[in-house]
């Protein structure tokens, strides 16, 4: 009897897990259950085309709804799992119907995190930017000529502030930290993309103490400083991060630590459940991660396809990721968490440029706006563990793929006789 595999979580991991497991003819049986009535979708175009209204809502969709049942997977969307019994195998939906499984999957992701109903948070016109269902119903409320207030320098909030600038919206972005992308980025990046967004149009203040949301009619109408200026808003967009969707681990008694923690090939604490994308955390350079990104959410549920059909495989893949704002393309190799310094690399043009992240004298990440030769090259060098030299890195003069291809040589022919 074939076993069952059940998946609980309709995201991009869950999506790529299916994929790869159809295309390896495993006999096992899957069943997909996911709390949004609709199928998996890309959430990168969210708040870029869709939220332009440039990208129709079929096509965010990863595969068509009819597909899943043309390849004979049970599945059941707009279904919340209340509880995993791990001692007999089961899981509880909200309707009350119990399925067994041989091996489970964890794909919850993450959830915008929402500012306090004490600060305004659960005021009309107030908006957060994480699922389809946030799109639709904000959508409608960017009209040109309005104030658009947004709290957070992430890459949400950056996005959405560059789309609502297309539309016509004025945009104010309020930042908490000392800079945007604080957390994410280095001060060189950070100022590449504050130019970027002010040139067209976007007022941001860093360092900023936001008091509390104001309301009138009912209705967001600004914001309070802390310094008792207010600022007139007609909408507000909160992009204050995402927290990791634990709660049914967590009421499964599996170990939860700023996600739930997976070993090398994406299984938890109890070897018949495996997670992955957004709602994990694994080790990478001896630190423990957790991220939000199409890359991570892809390749985890790849790899767990293939370990559930007796691969011998590990988690060791580059991170990457990137954000398009109006006609500027970030992209990143590599992790800089715990970088020592960096160094710029001009671009070809005035509008490029790429920061490197050095952890002492260890290249480690790459963040390359408009540059897709530094991004290119970089992420090679990065995957095959190679250090250029700070110096050769910033000379505009240097070959980045000669660099690299010299670099990937000695690799692979260490030693300089052969």
């Amino acid at each position: 009897m074939a076993e069952t595999i059940v998946i609980v979580g309709a995201g991009q991991a869950a999506a790529s897990f299916i994929s790869r497991h159809t295309r390896l003819g495993s006999e096992a049986e899957l069943h997909l259950i996911g709390e949004e009535p609709v199928p998996p979708y890309q959430r990168p175009p969210l708040s870029k085309n869709y939220l332009l209204g440039e990208l129709e809502r079929d096509r965010l969709f990863i595969r068509p709804p009819q597909w899943y049942a043309e390849q004979g997977i049970t599945i059941d969307f707009g279904t919340r799992v209340e509880s995993i019994e791990r001692d007999t195998k089961q899981i509880r939906t909200q309707n009350g119907d119990i399925i067994a499984y041989d091996k489970l999957l964890l794909c919850t992701g993450s959830t915008a995190r929402k500012l306090p109903a004490s600060l305004g948070g659960d005021l009309p016109g107030v908006f957060t930017l994480r699922s389809l269902a946030d799109v639709d119903t904000m959508a409608p409320e960017f009209r040109a000529g309005r104030k658009l207030l947004i709290l957070g320098g992430g890459y949400i909030g950056l996005e959405a502030a560059a789309s609502a600038r297309k539309l016509g919206l004025n945009v104010t972005l309020l930042e908490m930290a000392e800079r945007i992308l604080q957390r994410v980025a280095a001060p060189e990046t950070s100022d590449f993309i504050r130019k970027l967004h002010q040139s067209n149009g976007v007022e941001i203040r860093e360092s900023a103490g936001m008091k509390q949301l104001c309301q009138s009619d009912g209705r967001v109408s600004g914001a309070e400083m802390e310094d008792g200026e207010e600022i007139p808003a007609d909408l507000v967009l909160v992009g204050i991060g995402a927290s990791a969707n634990t709660e049914l681990a967590e009421q499964a008694g599996l170990d939860c630590d700023n996600g739930i923690p997976v070993n090398n090939i994406c299984q938890t604490c109890d070897p018949d459940i495996y997670a992955a994308g957004d709602c994990t955390s694994f080790i990478r350079n001896g630190r423990r991660v957790r991220l939000e990104s199409v890359q991570n959410a892809v390749d985890q549920g790849n790899l767990v396809a293939q370990v559930l059909s007796g691969t011998d495989l590990q988690y060791d893949a580059l991170p990457w990721f990137w954000s398009d704002q109006y006609d500027c393309k970030l992209q990143i190799a590599g992790l800089s968490t715990g970088y020592t310094s960096t160094v710029v690399r001009p671009g070809a043009t005035h509008i490029s440029q790429s920061t490197w992240y050095y952890a002492d004298d260890r290249l480690i990440a790459v963040d390359a706006m408009n540059d897709t030769s530094a991004y290119a090259f970089g992420r090679k060098i990065i995957a095959a563990d190679k250090h250029p030299s700070p110096e050769e890195v910033a000379d505009p003069n240097t070959d980045l793929k000669a660099l690299a291809n010299e670099l990937i040589s000695e690799l692979e022919n260490p030693d300089p006789k052969l």
